[in-house]
């Protein structure tokens, strides 16, 4: 350290730009999410997607209805037998969003200096004279000089299809704004945001409700992305509705998206199973100049809770180019190595014209930085944040990602049933993909017993550098599962997708009997 910055070794960096980057399709370690919209709706799009690296699946309530984004989740998992890949399935509820419809889809251009009205009256047609909100008392919370944002996208700085309004005064419940940019507003939906003002909306909405009840239970969703997350309350919240609703095991990620949310951060990745940073809303209410530290503040707080923290928005300019600037690439590293376990696409795959390609570009990307990332240095931070004494399963866990490191393995493998062994494993950041071989599991909901394991597996497609596979119900037997013929099939697929090679070192971490170990095999062929 000099002078309280990390000085870089040149020569491996020097080295690492020098290196042919890999042209084969193997996987990042650093989980690439995508959002389902009309530009990645067909069977052969999402099917595409899934071969680029796409791992996630996302699916904003905030635009579209129910009926389209079931068409969606239907061809998804037709290109998911096609593709013969995972893939998970993540619900973004709406949240307090101010919104304004414009009903008849006619596009409304706004120009610099003009004024325009915001109002609560509905009855109103929007236009660029008055834009109306089914909200009242937004008046009485804004002052002169507010900032107000409006668009379909949130504003990235050098667009033209949003707007920054300035508030100049207030007439009863009507806001009078001055507009700052021209630009044309098209679509049928504006979202309305109002820099560091406090709606007094719940954050799990009514119609959030009733689309988790309706199309989350009906299509058994994996995540949860709770919009607008502000106090841990929200969290327990949506997890009281989600047991209620028979989705006790769906995994909340709490966005967070507003100073609210960040003076209430730990308290709620605490309370949730992971956190995105929405940088989008965070880049309205937060100065620009502070995003990269809370970016940097709160990925570490994930990284030593060993909790998932994903990054938005950061390849803005793919939703209408077939490359990212160069600023967009060097952002998308910064995330790797800033320890962000996934990166979600919004615009760039829901509507832009290129969603195969951003994926295929930002996992290229995020390969490129893990080669660079210090795990030998967050290792160290980890395990010193856990402190002592650890539990077994801790201990054994750092101590399988230490022999890796140690004996250069090319995997670890993991058994496990509700994904946790995985998540331990990936906590301490291996530098080589984690094998997790879920084993199906008998439970009973006291009318009938099935076997499930499907929805851990999926729900470790979250977590960096995890590799989740199904074992075959086959393999169990009245809860018994013959780990070493499941390992060795395990492994030849690890073969089959080019991580391992014949004499390939690989940690396998497994519970025996009440123990948990961690042993050294090397892999064979035959």
């Amino acid at each position: 350290m000099q002078g309280g910055q990390m000085i870089v070794d040149e020569p491996i960096r020097l080295s690492s730009v020098l290196t042919p980057s890999k042209s084969d399709g193997s996987p990042s370690l650093t989980k690439v999410m995508a959002t389902l919209g009309p530009k990645s709706h067909s069977v052969e799009i999402i099917e595409a997607c899934l071969k680029a690296g796409m791992s996630v699946a996302r699916f904003d309530f905030s635009c579209l209805d129910v009926d389209y984004h079931q068409e969606t989740i239907d061809n998804l998992r037709i290109a998911v037998k096609n593709a013969k890949k995972l893939c998970a399935v993540m619900l973004d509820t709406v949240g307090p969003e101010l919104q304004i419809h414009n009903k008849s889809g006619n596009p409304i251009e706004l120009n610099a200096d003009d004024l325009v009205t915001i109002t609560p009256d509905t009855t109103k047609e929007p236009s660029a004279k008055i834009l109306p909100i089914k909200y009242d008392g937004l008046a009485e919370k804004v002052k002169k000089g507010d900032t107000v944002f409006l668009g379909q996208y949130l504003f990235t700085g050098n667009e033209t299809t949003s707007v920054w309004l300035e508030v100049s005064e207030t007439n009863g419940a009507d806001i009078i704004c001055q507009v700052k940019n021209s630009a044309k507003l098209t679509g049928f939906m504006f979202n309305l945001h109002v820099s560091r003002v406090q709606v007094d909306l719940p954050t799990l909405t009514d119609t959030d409700k009733q689309i988790i009840s309706t199309w989350g239970t009906r299509n058994k969703v994996d995540y949860i992305s709770l919009h607008y997350t502000r106090h841990a309350d929200d969290v327990r919240e949506v997890r009281a509705f989600l047991a209620s609703q028979n989705l006790g095991e769906t995994r909340v990620l709490a966005k967070v998206e507003t100073l609210e949310g960040l003076k209430h951060f730990d308290e709620i990745l605490e309370a949730a199973d992971g956190v995105i940073l929405s940088r989008g809303s965070l880049g309205i209410d937060l100065p620009p100049e502070k995003v990269f530290l809370f970016q940097k503040s709160a990925a570490h707080r994930c990284n030593m809770a060993g909790k998932p923290v994903i990054i938005t928005r950061v390849v803005d300019s793919m939703a209408g180019n077939l490359r990212p600037t160069r600023a967009e690439a060097t952002d998308v590293a910064n995330a790797v190595l800033d320890g962000a376990d996934g990166i979600l696409l919004g615009g760039e795959t829901f509507g832009g014209m290129y969603p195969v390609e951003a994926i295929k570009i930002v996992r290229k990307i995020c390969a490129e930085a893990e080669l660079v990332y210090n795990q030998a240095l967050n290792f160290k931070r980890i395990v010193k944040h856990v402190g002592e004494p650890m539990s077994e399963a801790e201990s054994v866990a750092s101590s399988a990602v230490r022999v890796a490191a140690k004996v250069n393995a090319a995997m670890i493998a993991v058994f496990t049933s509700s994904g946790a062994a995985a998540r331990l494993i990936a906590k301490y950041r291996p530098s080589v993909p984690v094998f997790a071989i879920v084993t199906p599991f008998l439970k009973s909901n006291s009318i009938k017993w099935t076997l499930s394991g499907a929805t851990q597996a999926r729900q470790l497609l979250g977590v960096r550098g995890v590799i989740p596979i199904l074992a075959s119900s086959d393999e169990v037997t009245l809860g018994v599962i013959n780990e070493d013929s499941v390992l060795k099939l395990a492994l030849h697929h690890g073969k089959k997708m080019g991580l391992l090679r014949e004499d390939d070192m690989v940690v396998v971490f497994q519970k025996i009997g009440d123990s948990s170990v961690a042993k050294i095999v090397q892999f064979q062929e035959d």
